[in-house]
């Protein structure tokens, strides 16, 4: 099949104006159908350019993406767009063919104002003292299979032969050779298959690299030490985001998932993503906690999906969610343990009849204490009724989840209003998570209203609550996935 002769652009004297963020399936629709139209535009990354997205919202009053503008003519997102009737789209284009950018048109960045971005390298701070100490135990030929137990335990090592190794071929003294040793635990290159403390003894240890091959950050040492928790998840997301971007179909409706294997972005997102077997994240503060394992998990999705493919029905899903995971300073963390764990408080999940973590289970430490609800309109599964993806970062997290939660909101997939039938439609998420906001029609409902952005959506149902007698019902939730088969 011949390749489609690309569609020659206009001539405008005014201006197309497309805001956006990265990897939003939505805005990419809006592009494409631009360009097939030959018409260009000028795109700005909300994300890059804070303040000119505040400015679009007060001027819209809409929170979502794609925004889009002919000169200073708001025509909204991208199923506004995809509705215009054809004399009102010949219309719009007449205007930016033949008028200039008014006075008035929606606000531009002026060169070099965007946010620019730290490189991958700079997060990746020292290369810890003991890398290639451990490169070089990994070649030593002592790691392998040994029975424990009536067990075989493979990739394995004794305390005992790790310390010899280091007294012979470092040529040290036995205290010293454990006193690394027990270094090496604390740093979390070495993990107990038993015993809580490194012991010179037949206790059997493995490699953090070699102790949960399930994970998708595995199989490679974790050389570096990172800046900022928070930090390295934005920049994992980033990746993450310009991969998604990178590989979607030109009308924007599929990702072709198999083919970002082979992308150099990935090899530096696996790079990354193996610097969290080491990460130090009980620290962190309530903040730095949403904002480092919402990216997670958004990232830990799409890896999901690169690595494993995309579930197909609902068994698919259940062991997708429970067994995609990442090892996070030295524990395993599922998609499952992430958002019901940690992020929610270590609440049920979805068909769970027990609690991600029980009592004494270390990953307790960084679970929050109390459900955060807006995390659930910034976690983004893979599926077409999912939030949108976005990146967050520790410092404005707060107010990113409160934006984000308006705009799903704001949009059809998350509330419809119907006056006529006195009903107010809501997404599945608040009818599975109805806990989290309160656990009654009447609070959910309040909650609700108390997030909804400014609009007349928010007008339209705050009449019907006066009125009383209103309806809630849920959507039908899409679980088909973006992925291009």
């Amino acid at each position: 099949m011949e390749a489609e002769e690309p569609v020659a652009l206009q001539e405008l004297k005014g201006r197309i104006t497309v805001y956006t963020i990265a990897g939003c399936l939505h805005c990419l629709r809006a592009k494409a159908r631009l360009s097939n139209l030959g018409l260009p535009f000028f795109e700005v990354n909300v994300k890059e350019c804070p303040d000119i997205h505040q400015q679009i919202i007060n001027l819209t009053g809409y929170f979502t993406v794609p925004q889009i503008f002919f000169n200073n003519i708001h025509v909204g997102g991208n199923n506004d767009f995809t509705n215009l009737s054809p004399d009102e789209l010949d219309n719009l284009i007449d205007n930016v063919k033949n008028n200039p950018v008014p006075s008035d048109a929606p606000p531009i960045p002026e060169p070099e104002t965007a946010v620019k971005k730290a490189p991958v390298e700079e997060l990746k701070s020292k290369r810890d003292e003991y890398a290639d100490l451990i490169l070089e135990f990994k070649e030593s030929g002592i790691i392998g299979n040994h029975w424990s137990c009536l067990k075989m335990h493979q990739n394995t090592f004794t305390g005992k032969k790790l310390v010899n190794w280091l007294m012979e071929v470092k040529n040290l003294e036995n205290a010293a050779a454990i006193d690394i040793a027990k270094d090496l635990m604390v740093k979390k290159f070495l993990s107990p298959l038993t015993a809580k403390e490194f012991e010179d003894s037949d206790t059997l240890y493995r490699l953090m690299e070699h102790d949960f091959t399930a994970s998708l950050n595995t199989g490679a040492t974790a050389e570096y030490d990172a800046v900022s928790a928070s930090k390295h998840s934005e920049a994992m997301r980033d990746l993450t985001l310009k991969l998604f971007s990178e590989h979607i179909t030109p009308d924007g409706k599929f990702v072709d998932y198999k083919s970002m294997v082979n992308s150099p972005v990935f090899d530096d997102y696996c790079e990354l993503a193996t610097q969290l077997q080491r990460m130090d994240i009980e620290s962190l503060m309530r903040k730095e906690k949403l904002a480092f394992f919402i990216n997670i998990y958004n990232a830990l999705v799409i890896h999901g999906n690169i690595k494993q493919g995309s579930p197909k029905n609902m068994w698919q899903r259940y062991k997708f969610f429970n067994s995609v995971s990442y090892v996070i300073g030295g524990e395993v963390y599922t998609l499952q343990d992430i958002e019901n764990g940690v992020l929610r408080g270590n609440r049920k999940g979805i068909a769970q009849i027990s609690k991600p973590f029980s009592k004494g289970d270390p990953r307790l430490k960084v679970a929050l204490e109390d459900v955060e609800p807006l995390i659930h309109f910034a976690l983004n599964c893979g599926v077409l009724s999912c939030p949108p993806v976005k990146t967050y970062s520790a410092k404005h997290i707060d107010k990113q989840l409160k934006l984000s939660t308006a705009a799903f909101l704001d949009g059809p997939d998350g509330c419809q209003v119907d006056v006529s039938k006195k009903e107010c439609r809501l997404s599945q998420i608040f009818k599975w998570y109805k806990i989290d906001f309160g656990g009654t029609d009447e609070k959910l409902l309040n909650w609700v209203l108390e997030h909804l952005g400014e609009s007349p959506k928010k007008k339209v149902l705050k009449e019907l609550q006066a009125q009383g007698d209103i309806k809630l019902t849920y959507l039908p939730y899409d679980w088909s996935s973006n992925a291009k088969d």
